[in-house]
């Protein structure tokens, strides 16, 4: 039996070093990621006391097309195909500075894979290495339906405006900040390219392109979807 746990970049937190690998030290600053600390030292504390092949993927934010609508890349890009079928106006959003690394989940999925094929079991960072703020995320989604948008104001003031029509696309809603908001998170997956042979190929650009280009044809066939 070969067991994969999959852990999550939310137990670095308020994190004590940048890049964040295998070795940093966790500071979860959520229940969920607290409870993700304990599956993770559970599955070592299970390979190291009765020798089992268990290991945990340490996996960054990991997007496709498929992502779930309350989470903040779907989120964007369900509003901008929505926006650009003149069915929504504006989508609101917390924090523009959140800084995150964020991947494609296909290439996630084949790291999983490498993992549980490796000849011992060990633990590992899967990341691009890479960053995007929420608001350039936002940039990148808009440009694909034609849109540019310039940025006005700070903090929850800060708005994003259509270029050309001045209309507000992108308004900041305090609800939508977390309570112990995680400000970076940056893997290092130097230890996967090593040791897996794996590296993230996927751009950010190429992701949000085909987020978009499927919320745009979803909303196209079903308004409501």
């Amino acid at each position: 039996v070969r067991f994969y746990q999959a852990s999550t970049s939310e137990l670095y937190g308020k994190v004590q070093e940048i890049p964040q690998k295998e070795t940093t030290p966790f500071y979860p600053r959520s229940p969920y990621a607290v409870a993700k600390m304990y599956a993770y030292w559970i599955v070592v504390n299970y390979r190291e006391a009765y020798n089992m092949f268990a290991c945990n993927g340490i996996l960054f934010n990991h997007e496709s097309p498929r992502r779930g609508e309350t989470f903040v890349t779907r989120k964007i890009t369900r509003s901008v195909a929505k926006i650009s079928l003149g069915q929504q106006k504006c989508v609101e959003l917390g924090n523009l500075d959140s800084l995150r690394d964020w991947g494609h989940a296909k290439e996630y999925v084949e790291a999983m894979w490498r993992i549980l094929q490796h000849d011992k079991p060990e633990d590992f960072v899967i990341a691009t290495g890479k960053q995007t703020t929420v608001r350039d995320f936002c940039n990148l989604a808009f440009k694909e339906i034609g849109m540019e948008l310039e940025w006005e104001g700070e903090g929850i003031d800060e708005v994003g405006k259509e270029k050309g029509t001045g209309i507000v696309r992108v308004k900041v809603n305090p609800k939508y900040y977390r309570p112990t908001e995680v400000e970076t998170l940056l893997g290092d997956p130097s230890k996967a390219k090593k040791v897996l042979g794996w590296e993230a190929q996927i751009s950010i650009d190429q992701l949000v392109k085909e987020m978009v280009a499927s919320d745009v044809a979803l909303m196209t066939a079903n308004p409501m979807a």
